[in-house]
């Protein structure tokens, strides 16, 4: 009775070390993506090639190709509307699942046509919404990343003085006590917007990066991306987004 007991014992620790080490673990990131269909984003000529990059980032971190990490939780929107602090749809995972690099493309240009452009780029209210998102779907103390296509200059009456952007009126607050590790990135940028992001908007806990237009435009260069070539195999371009866009980002607190 003694030995069959001890084998039962040691049949189920096996059974659950098997488990626990064979399977994949479960995905914690929660992943929320924000397009500007500013007029002047429009017209910078970046958009269409920030798109089609997309496409291939979503499919790629829903698949987990090379390093990139899977999200627990996906959700795709607009930043910012025709009225100032304007709600907008957001587009769970299940919209991009199970869908190719070129359907995820087709029905992002279909969730963002050129013809809708926004008046206001109202970045504040895209923060808010997605801390309002975090909260109802229990994703408190996940790690957060927000990575938005954008030239980065907002344009909505809380965040203009005198006509000029004052990016010190950007608020972070209402993510900084959902998670320790919250990362906002902002693709397609240039320099000077790129600087004003990481020294003049207040934050304590949220970590920015910024990547200028001329570096992101060149992620389908041949030397990066060869056409033809299934996601799963392009090495090169998938280390370019690990190093280029998920970099991984220090804390650092601007008052």
């Amino acid at each position: 009775m003694i030995k069959l007991m001890r084998f039962i014992l040691l049949f189920g620790a096996l059974t659950l070390l098997s488990c626990t080490t064979s399977d994949e673990p479960n995905p914690r990131l929660s992943l929320f993506v924000g397009v500007d269909v500013s007029g002047s984003y429009i017209d910078s000529g970046h958009f269409d090639n920030s798109l089609e990059f997309l496409s291939h980032y979503i499919y790629a971190h829903l698949n987990g190709i090379g390093e990139l990490e899977k999200p627990n939780v996906l959700f795709v929107s607009s930043i910012g509307g025709s009225e100032n602090n304007e709600p907008k749809t957001f587009y769970p995972i299940q919209t991009f699942e199970n869908r190719s690099v070129e359907e995820i493309e087709e029905k992002l240009h279909e969730i963002f046509p050129k013809e809708e452009q926004n008046r206001f780029t109202d970045f504040n209210a895209f923060f808010e919404q997605i801390a309002l998102t975090i909260r109802n779907k229990n994703l408190l103390l996940r790690p957060v990343s927000v990575v938005m296509l954008s030239d980065g200059i907002p344009d909505a009456p809380d965040v203009m003085r005198d006509g000029t952007t004052d990016y010190s009126s950007i608020d972070f607050s209402p993510l900084e006590k959902l998670s320790r590790n919250i990362t906002i990135r902002l693709l397609y940028t240039d320099a000077t917007t790129g600087r004003s992001w990481q020294t003049e908007v207040p934050r304590r806990r949220v970590k920015v990066w910024t990547q200028d237009a001329n570096v992101m435009t060149a992620w389908n260069d041949s030397t990066l991306f060869i056409p033809n070539k299934p996601l799963k195999e392009q090495d090169r371009f998938i280390e370019w987004v690990e190093d280029n866009v998920d970099f991984g980002v220090r804390a650092r607190r601007v008052n």
